[in-house]
This record gives structure tokens, C-alpha cells and sequence, in this order.
């Protein structure tokens, strides 16, 4: 795995034919996040940013999975919902 592919799989994902369920975009928003910061390094949103609270939670979800791990996870999901969804050519 190298970081090309990894950045080949975030570029599909603007790609899928549908939009994934609002529990895959939360993964796949942790495990970017995760792959390319790190742990998370901002304060936890306002009770009234829902939005926003719920990328954190998703985010912080992955806490100390090493980067290299959430991008073969990231990678992972991606395959999964372009075999799910597909892709536009």
C-alpha cells in the first residue's frame, strides 16, 4: 500500500454513483482524518453543532490507530462501497 493509493481511493470516493449512508460517511471521514492528521487535535464541538460533533466523535473514534492502518482501512471501505454503489465513469 503506498500513499498514492491511498490518495487514488479518496479521489473515488467524489466518484460513487450514490452518496453512502451517513454512517459510511462518518467512517470514512474518521479514517481521512486519521490517515492524514492523526489523533484528534481540536476541541470537541458545541452540543448544538450536531454536524460537527458527529465528524468529531467519528474522528476521535479512531484515536491511536496508526496512520498506515487507517489508510488500509480507509482503502478497505472504499473497495467495499464501490463494489456497494459503484463508480461513474
Amino acid at each position: 500500500m503506498t500513499e498514492q493509493e491511498f490518495n487514488d481511493h479518496a479521489a473515488k470516493v467524489k466518484q460513487l454513483k450514490a452518496e453512502p449512508s451517513q454512517e459510511q460517511m462518518l467512517e470514512l471521514y474518521g479514517l481521512y482524518k486519521q490517515a492524514t492528521v492523526g489523533d484528534v487535535n481540536t476541541a470537541k464541538p458545541g452540543m448544538f453543532d450536531f454536524k460537527g460533533k458527529a465528524k468529531w466523535e467519528a474522528w476521535n473514534g479512531k484515536k491511536g490507530t496508526s496512520k498506515e492502518d487507517a489508510q488500509r482501512a480507509y482503502i478497505k471501505l472504499v473497495k467495499d462501497l464501490i463494489a456497494e454503489i459503484g463508480v461513474n465513469a
